[in-house]
């Protein structure tokens, strides 16, 4: 029988001893609690001891955690509402306040810190334009929201906010197809403006082109006509010339060159009286000396 005790008592005082021995792991934090009241929050990673039985350990995980929310609508400044799918990274930083807020369990943790997230959300999609959100608000949004929700947290639950990101922002079908008829109408509108312009100025370049194509012919009339006369004048003084040296080999050779000219075809038929002064080389092929 004092075997028997002696047995149980060691065994008691094995798990005893097992009890008042704790260890807090790389990437974990501890909270030592005793009859519900938090001791010592201190904890680092390493091997500990506690009272057994009296107190217990709260260990929570204090590596970065995400919290992925399903997407919500908020509601631009204009009244037209965007789906907003995001994300935040967060992390413990106060064991003692994080315990008191969510007695130490990660979902209570989440559904307490997801609608802080989204309030900030609503508050800065409610602040802008559906414009804004789609030319690039983003990275204001987030570094805005990660600030405030920061703030709030830290104070109330123990944690903090690291990152805020927006992954998409959608809008509604209705939303869509409003948005798109005004980007395709201001696209038809740029557009519009550009072939306008470019007629335009194919209507200043072809204008300029007859002008200067006017000008040109004209410039090029002028020279062959001045060309022309210059000619002429030369010819009729080579003429006048000639003539002056031997009038009669002149008449002769004037007289040969319009016969050539008129029967040059064979088919030419002449009507003139036999005493005509065209004919008269023909009756008298001899010029006179």
């Amino acid at each position: 029988m004092t075997r028997i005790i002696s047995a149980v008592v060691a065994v008691l005082l094995v798990l005893l001893g097992l009890n008042s021995v704790f260890v807090v792991n790389e990437g974990q934090s501890a909270l030592l609690l005793q009859f519900g009241r938090i001791v010592r929050t201190d904890y680092k990673p390493g091997l500990h001891f506690k009272i057994p039985v009296v107190q217990q350990v709260m260990e929570f995980d204090n590596r970065i955690q995400s919290l992925d929310a399903a997407p919500e609508r908020y509601f631009t400044s204009e009244k037209k509402s965007v789906n907003v799918d995001f994300y935040v990274k967060w992390r413990i930083v106060n064991n003692a306040m994080y315990y008191r807020s969510t007695g130490g369990d990660q979902l209570q943790a989440v559904q307490r810190l997801t609608p802080i997230i989204k309030d900030a959300l609503r508050f800065e999609f409610n602040a802008r334009t559906l414009q804004e959100l789609i030319s690039g608000g983003r990275k204001d949004i987030t570094e805005r929201v990660r600030q405030q929700t920061d703030a709030s947290s830290r104070k109330n639950l123990g944690i903090a906010v690291l990152d805020v990101r927006i992954k998409r922002i959608d809008l509604p079908d209705e939303v869509s197809e409003s948005v798109y008829k005004r980007m395709r109408a201001e696209r038809l509108q740029l557009a519009n403006e550009l072939r306008y312009t470019g007629q335009e100025a194919a209507e200043k370049i072809r204008a300029d082109a007859d002008r200067q194509g006017q000008i040109l012919r004209a410039d090029a009339h002028r020279d062959a006509a001045k060309i022309r006369g210059e000619g002429d004048a030369q010819a009729a003084m080579i003429y006048a010339k000639a003539y002056s040296q031997d009038p009669e080999f002149f008449a002769f050779y004037r007289s040969m060159a319009a016969y050539r000219k008129s029967f040059e075809d064979g088919k030419g038929v002449l009507i003139l009286k036999p005493d005509n002064p065209f004919l008269r080389y023909f009756t008298n092929p001899s010029p006179k000396k």
